[in-house]
């Protein structure tokens, strides 16, 4: 993990949240007989209730982990004309920081407030998925 991203998180919280989770293997973890996109579609269930109910206009919301550098914001809407949107945003962690990817194509670095919200959206992530999907105290990796 970047440095810059570290030091984010440690102005943010007191501990690491990403340490202990890094400790737990394919072996030992409970949803081993899964496939890694399998994991990716149950961790995106519990990723999507982060930011609170959906809009009743929001027919799918996903938000993901998928690998150590890059996060997913997914979206889809059903316009008031009947027809759909999508809206995807990827995160990827860089040393200099955190970049925002969003379609058109639009890139742009995290800054003030919206920074602040996507390391409390991540480690709120860490912390359900590790204690509902992996039984894992989320502060030790151990096991619940």
């Amino acid at each position: 993990m970047a440095s810059f991203i570290k030091k984010t998180i440690n102005l943010l919280f007191a501990e690491d949240p990403i340490r202990p989770l890094l400790k737990v293997t394919k072996k030992d973890r409970p949803t081993k007989k899964l496939s890694e996109r399998e994991l990716i579609e149950r961790e995106s269930q519990i990723g999507r209730d982060i930011f609170g109910p959906a809009p009743t206009n929001v027919t799918r919301r996903e938000f993901f982990n998928l690998d150590q550098d890059t996060w997913m914001w997914h979206e889809e809407t059903k316009n008031p004309d009947g027809t759909k949107s999508e809206h995807t945003v990827r995160y990827e962690i860089q040393p200099q920081g955190i970049l925002k990817v969003m379609s058109g194509p639009k890139y742009e670095y995290l800054e003030g407030t919206e920074l602040s919200n996507f390391v409390k959206a991540t480690q709120e992530y860490y912390d359900r998925v590790s204690t509902v999907l992996y039984r894992r105290n989320p502060r030790t990796g151990k096991p619940l």
